[in-house]
């Protein structure tokens, strides 16, 4: 393959059940890339093979595959429509060239589509919009049309009128040869003349879009305007350009579980949506000059790639899986323009579904994997070591939920090295470590997200992981001020011990953690002696008082004391100064600190009310509030305790459209009945061990 002209790069974006993964087993039949329609409910569809998929009947996982149709090679990218795998979606939209947009006919505009058309815009993507599901009972396209005109300012343009709905649909009219296409075998179609009833709309759609095209140029507008219509070459030309400027978006039908209508969406595929040297040019840095670049589409220009996914694959090892921007990849090695290292692999691959192709060479708009890198992870990009250039990758999506985890079995080991592996696969999975509570916690996107990674795991690496809501990191402190003698004293045969020491105890402001001052005056407590005390405090402080957690905010004079000049020593001088600390703080007003959290949280404006209402009752304050173009943005203070698993209630309560940002912001005061629970659990558990 030499001719960049000829290929296509379409990712299918499209929300949950929108018929994405059909439409794209549909184009695969159709093209006899794969032998029978495999079906998303039966697990047999080609582009969701993993077990997680078919057992979820969803997409999880970018999948991808090569389609020759009229001479050009479709290098399809399927994507998931689920919100706990959107950072899939949105990778691969940053690296296609053009999107295929799927809206269903019964259910229409969901309020996830938003998101898909974001990323058509941010991205400038030409896009097709597939009205899908037109055999299903109540589909109505023109209602479905409709609502993506008022709903995402994509300026749709309908390309092909359906001829029937539900069961009757059997045909489709192609607005700009003014012509019939009947469904026939395999999905392909055969032509015929428009029939009488629909001479009208064809004709007012044909109107119509005239003047959409002439509308995106100067010369045809005028000509428009002089003469009422244009020729059917003006029209042809003028809606190929205006789709590839992503000034319009044309609408074609289809039913893709009975396959009708596949040919007609391959041939506009085909036909209109941009090759990647119609697209402009990729914009980069050059690392050594610190100096922007740009790259087009062109096999001319220096080889440049994106890699934008790897995978764990269990025959091939780890796959890396790149978009080629420009010019031509062959040979045995590349160079990592972000590792700074040049890299060998042994063997290209086309990706065809669950299997690999192997090619000999790889050009721009192609999306190609290599197996076993050392070095490259996502978001590097390959390149010629002299023509560095390193492309910008968007930042994996925050994590928003997080559990402990740990082993079923005690296999600890097995499980983090498992999960290790994943965080290369998956960006938005994050394994962390909470000093003060000694959990390790894993962090994604969603419950399901979570779930999906533990199937995995268990599925590839045979250890099954347990999750559990974290501990809060409370911590303790004190209110009052105190003095205090702790003495230890033990002469019970041998050598005895003498330790004994009086502090003074007393609060610090918030964040300044611990304070230990020497006012011992003469030689009560000999001076070797006076640092094992504070050593002991803080010994004591670390495993708390009242509730166990970590003691805070606190300064601590020694002031007093007396040893035995036989059995006194550095440990019972420590415990002496662990004894007193205890002792002090239950004399002086001991109480706990809850972590707040700044929370940033994005809703439209119907939702604004029931958010405000929901953080109030989890005992959050509102900040403030801005606005964006497409949402209310929230900011407020809330517990870590109210919102450990707060992205499910937030998807629930906006239909999963709100999203949210937490950050640590600082400690306040725990309410006193909500301390008092936290401390008779702590006592409870202690009466257990």
């Amino acid at each position: 393959m030499q001719d960049v002209q000829q290929i296509r790069n379409v990712v299918i974006l499209g929300h949950g059940n929108s018929g994405k993964s059909s439409l794209a087993e549909a184009l695969l039949f159709t093209a006899g890339v794969v032998k029978r329609l495999g079906k998303v409910d039966d697990g047999t569809s080609s582009m969701d093979f993993e077990p997680e998929e078919i057992k979820r009947k969803i997409s999880i996982g970018a999948a991808f595959n090569q389609i020759p149709w009229q001479k050009k090679e479709i290098f399809l990218i399927d994507t998931p429509g689920d919100d706990n795998f959107f950072n899939e979606t949105r990778f691969a939209a940053q690296v296609a060239d053009s999107a295929l947009l799927t809206v269903g006919a019964v259910l229409g505009i969901r309020p996830q589509t938003e998101k898909f058309v974001d990323l058509i815009k941010d991205n400038n993507l030409p896009c097709l919009i597939c009205v899908t599901k037109m055999d299903r009972e109540r589909a109505n396209f023109e209602q479905t049309v409709n609502g993506i005109r008022e709903a995402t300012g994509l300026n749709p343009v309908v390309l092909y009128l359906p001829i029937g709905a539900e069961d009757q649909f059997k045909g489709v009219i192609d607005i700009v040869a003014n012509k019939a296409l009947m469904f026939a075998e395999g999905g392909k179609t055969t032509a015929a003349d428009v029939p009488a009833d629909l001479a009208d709309e064809v004709g007012m759609l044909r109107e119509n879009m005239m003047e959409y095209v002439a509308e995106t140029d100067d010369e045809l507008l005028e000509k428009f305007l002089e003469e009422g219509e244009l020729t059917d070459e003006e029209l042809k030309n003028g809606l190929a350009a205006a789709i590839k400027n992503a000034q319009i978006a044309p609408v074609c039908a289809c039913a893709s579980l009975a396959n009708l209508g596949s040919s007609v969406v391959l041939d506009a595929i085909a036909s209109l949506l941009p090759s990647p040297a119609d697209r402009p040019a990729r914009v980069g840095t050059n690392p050594k000059k610190n100096e922007t670049v740009e790259r087009p589409g062109s096999m001319d220009a220096p080889f440049s790639a994106l890699v934008f996914k790897t995978m764990a694959d269990p025959f091939a090892g780890r796959l890396t899986i790149f978009r080629v921007f420009s010019g031509a990849l062959k040979g045995d090695a590349f160079y990592n323009a972000n590792k700074e290292t040049a890299e060998r692999y042994g063997q290209l691959y086309i990706m065809a579904g669950k299997e690999q192709k192997p090619v000999d060479q790889a050009i721009p708009g192609m999306v190609v994997a290599v197996a076993k890198l050392k070095e490259t992870t996502t978001g590097d990009t390959l390149c010629e070591e002299a023509n560095p250039i390193i492309y910008p990758m968007i930042d994996p999506l925050p994590t928003v939920i997080s559990y402990a985890v740990s082993a079923k079995k005690g296999d600890e080991e097995k499980l983090f090295s498992s999960i290790t592996r994943l965080l290369d696969e998956d960006l938005t999975l994050k394994l962390t470590r909470e000093q003060q509570t000694h959990e390790t916690l894993i962090s994604g996107v969603g419950q399901v997200h979570l779930e999906v990674i533990g199937e995995k795991i268990k599925r590839k690496f045979g250890v099954e992981m347990e999750l559990r809501p974290p501990r809060v990191p409370y911590r303790e402190t004190l209110k009052g001020k105190v003095t205090v003698q702790g003495k230890h004293k033990k002469q019970s045969g041998g050598r005895g011990q003498f330790g004994d020491c009086t502090i003074e105890m007393e609060p610090l402001p918030r964040g300044e953690q611990f304070e230990f001052v020497d006012k011992i005056v003469g030689g009560v407590i000999p001076q070797q002696y006076r640092p094992a005390v504070e050593k002991g405090i803080i010994e004591a402080m670390e495993k708390g008082v009242i509730a166990g957690y970590p003691f805070v905010d606190l300064k601590v004079s020694l002031i007093d004391g007396s040893y035995h000049t036989v059995d006194s020593s550095e440990m019972a001088f420590k415990v002496a100064g662990s004894l007193a600390f205890k002792k002090g703080v239950v004399q002086a007003n001991p109480i706990l600190l809850e972590p707040i959290m700044e929370i940033e949280v994005r809703v439209p404006k119907d939702f604004v009310g029931d958010v405000m209402g929901d953080l109030n009752s989890r005992r959050g304050r509102v900040l403030g509030m801005d606005s964006s173009d497409k949402a209310e943005i929230i900011n407020a203070h809330v517990p870590q305790a109210e919102i450990l698993l707060y992205s499910l209630d937030l998807t629930s309560m906006t239909g999963a459209r709100g999203t949210f940002t937490v950050k640590f912001s600082h400690y306040e005061e725990v309410p006193a009945q909500i301390a008092e629970k936290i401390v008779a659990e702590y006592a409870k558990e202690k009466a257990e061990e």
